[in-house]
């Protein structure tokens, strides 16, 4: 049985171990089209053989930019890094001036895109790069497509030299540089070896509940170029569990029905929106129905793990299943049984209502740094807590510094950042990596992240605030959308919200309000502000009296990637969106 030490080695492991029918599955014209493992491994080694005809060296840079995430990618990744190559998966939302940034920085010298929106911020930079050609995986007139490849690949007259190549590679060696998507400046670009990854995955495969390994099916969504989604891939494959890519976000729902998937990994805003849609369809239900929908939400939001609420809570979640959460779950596709969130905190009322609802929410910690997985929750063995992400996954350490920080130790820590020793160093203490992140291990060995260390901030009366804890709380408000909590060096903390302008038109509808539904006109009512103060009076209770919000400001703007709020990511840029409505901040302060 292969050894599974670099990042190629997955497929070839599950090709002796499984072989499967549908390892990898994209849909196209309307219908999904399966990829075995067989043909998957086929396929790579075409693509590594035409590439060195291609004159493709050990350590060259190859980018791949895709919209959506699709068994080409994988394809391309393995056949990259079975060279020697790197791959370099580029955000596809980021701007055509930060294409052409990390493509020079990388010195890429062959990119791949998925679709025409791509392949034209591309050329509008190409001429400002290294780039030899550009690929395609759609059929796009004027550009190369991937098949060509594969053509030039048919030739096994070289895979000696493949198997050479290879058996070159070590564990060691460079395997990916990911450019963090970066709240501030540029990106930067972290170096993940093939140990760092793989170790990644294999420490961390002991956390996922799968039931039987050939019957699971991934539904995979969120983007493949950061390391979060591409770790849990390889970690799929390695189980042997058949992989389904959906057709893009706004396509979940009904690609979850098609698939019927077993497990899949999401982040906090997604499953804020998808509760929220859920509540707004409830408000429309009447008598009984109304009644019972949300007496199982309230009993759902206590749930506590290992039946710590007895016999008779047990009893009535019996009831609320039956009645109300397997409707949940069908518009889910019916057979999710667990849903793994990374990349931001995540409300424990929805760890708590999901999880009562029969979907599990393992929460986990990690950074691009740590190829990422710190730690990961695991329902089987006490491995749950809600409002921690978890105890460390095998031969990961960590430790609180004496200000908070977390430190990680471990095989998965990045080589360091690309072409920059100076970042490198200021963020190592000998084997230690520095978060940023602040947090606390419990007694039983659970860390709780309690903010990040650049976010915290003193108002003017040395008080200390922890902007992401008060989010979290009033984002639990179907009013709000989005909220940044200001005040640094101020006299008191306040906010800018981004309305959820969606529920609200849908309130007004149902109040009969007399007022306009443009989200202009929805950010300036004053019987919009009113409510939204009420929604922060509640909020602010849970907080002492330095941290409570005292005034806010409703932006008409919707927060989103595109307008540059947000990171690829989803994570607020603050320093951006604090410049972005300086005038809401002055009004608030001055």
């Amino acid at each position: 049985m292969t050894k599974i030490t670099r990042l190629f080695d997955f497929p070839h492991y599950q090709l002796e171990k499984y072989n499967l029918d549908a390892a990898l599955v994209t849909k196209k014209d309307g219908k999904w089209i399966a990829t075995s493992t067989k043909e998957y491994v086929d396929k790579a080694n075409a693509i590594s053989r035409a590439l060195l005809k291609m004159g493709i060296h050990k350590n060259d840079k190859i980018a791949l930019i895709s919209t959506t995430n699709r068994t080409e990618w994988n394809i391309m990744d393995i056949g990259i890094l079975q060279t020697g190559a790197q791959n370099i998966p580029i955000y596809p939302t980021i701007c055509a001036e930060d294409y052409e940034y990390v493509l020079n920085h990388s010195e890429a010298i062959y990119c791949f895109v998925s679709d025409a929106d791509v392949l034209k911020k591309v050329r509008q930079v190409q001429a400002n790069t290294k780039l030899k050609e550009v690929y395609s995986f759609d059929d796009i007139e004027g550009c190369k497509h991937f098949s060509e490849l594969l053509e030039l690949g048919k030739d096994e007259s070289n895979q000696n030299e493949v198997q050479a190549r290879k058996d070159a590679v070590l564990p060691t060696d460079l395997a990916t540089i990911i450019y963090t998507s970066g709240t501030t400046g540029r990106p930067k670009g972290v170096m993940l070896s093939h140990n760092n990854i793989t170790s990644n995955a294999l420490d961390a495969s002991d956390r996922l509940p799968f039931i039987d390994n050939t019957q699971n099916r991934i539904l995979s969504f969120l983007p493949i170029c950061h390391v979060f989604e591409r770790v849990l891939i390889y970690l799929y494959q390695y189980a042997g569990a058949t992989i389904y890519f959906a057709e893009g976000i706004d396509k979940i729902g009904e690609n979850a029905k098609e698939v019927q998937p077993n497990l899949m990994s999401v982040v906090p805003r997604l499953l804020e929106k998808v509760y929220d849609k859920i509540i707004a369809k409830a408000d429309d239900l009447s008598g009984i129905k109304k009644a019972l929908f949300f007496w199982a939400v309230r009993l759902g939001e206590q749930w506590e793990p290992y039946g710590a609420n007895g016999a008779w809570y047990e009893f009535q979640l019996k009831i609320a299943n039956k009645l109300i959460f397997s409707k949940w779950r069908e518009a889910l596709g019916g057979e999710l049984h667990t849903m793994v969130s990374g990349s931001a905190a995540l409300q424990t009322r929805l760890t708590r209502v999901f999880t009562a609802a029969g979907m599990q929410v393992m929460q986990g910690y990690g950074l691009t740094e740590t190829s990422p997985v710190v730690s990961v929750e695991m329902y089987a063995n006490h491995h749950f807590r809600v409002g921690t992400v978890g105890k460390p996954i095998k031969n990961v350490e960590v430790k609180i510094a004496e200000d908070g920080e977390i430190l990680v130790k471990g095989p998965n820590v990045m080589m360091g950042y690309y072409k920059d020793p100076e970042k490198t160093k200021e963020v190592m203490t000998g084997d230690y990596f520095h978060t940023g992140d602040k947090g606390e291990i419990d007694a039983d060995g659970f860390l709780k992240i309690t903010g990040r260390k650049k976010e915290m901030f003193k108002t003017s009366g040395g008080k200390y605030v922890i902007p992401p804890l008060l989010e979290n709380e009033m984002k639990q408000s179907l009013f709000i959308e989005q909220i940044m909590v200001v005040g640094e060096g101020e006299k008191m903390p306040g906010a800018i919200i981004q309305p959820n302008f969606d529920y609200i038109r849908d309130w007004i509808s149902h109040k009969k309000l007399d007022i306009g539904t443009s989200d202009a006109e929805i950010a300036t009512s004053q019987v919009v502000i009113d409510r939204i103060q009420e929604e922060i009076n509640e909020y602010n209770l849970h907080f002492g009296k330095w941290e409570q919000i005292k005034r806010f400001e409703l932006t008409p703007q919707v927060w989103s990637i595109d307008s540059g709020h947000l990171t690829p990511t989803m994570k607020m840029k603050r320093i951006v969106i604090k410049k972005m409505h300086q005038d809401l901040y002055d009004k608030i302060y001055r």
